[in-house]
């Protein structure tokens, strides 16, 4: 089975792809490829956010909320560990995608298969830690 296709079809507008730099980080190796850390200096350019300086986060980057958190499949992600965390998803499986958890067991992860199949909700990672069935 396919599974169910997703409800939202608007395509994911990002409105800015590129992390943001840390300020200096083009200076100095040690943190040339570290995450944002917000500029707290006096006389910082960045924080005063001057003219050619690098840009800072802001909340006017943000996606939109109807595509916020949505994979390229067109479905949000949830982790399931067990069967029972599975039927949540029942009447969202036009919405959500579940995702096994990475340490659950093969044999959970197959009743985790078998269960979504049968109330048509897609697993993003089915195939993973499952073996075909070896005749010896």
């Amino acid at each position: 089975m396919a599974g169910p296709t997703p409800l939202i079809k608007k395509t994911v507008v990002k409105k800015r792809t590129k992390k943001f730099a840390r300020h200096q980080s083009d200076q100095f190796i040690r943190i040339r490829n570290s995450s944002w850390r917000k500029p707290k200096g006096i006389d910082g350019r960045v924080r005063r956010r001057f003219k050619g300086a690098i840009p800072m986060p802001s909340i006017g980057y943000g996606s939109d909320k109807k595509t916020r958190n949505v994979h390229p499949n067109g479905f949000k992600s949830v982790v399931v560990s067990n069967v029972a965390e599975l039927e949540m998803l029942m009447m969202h499986n036009r919405t959500y995608a579940a995702t096994v958890a990475h340490s659950v067991s093969t044999r959970v992860r197959r009743d985790i298969n078998e269960r979504a199949e049968q109330l048509a909700i897609r697993v993003t990672n089915a195939a993973a830690k499952l073996r075909a069935e070896e005749d010896a």
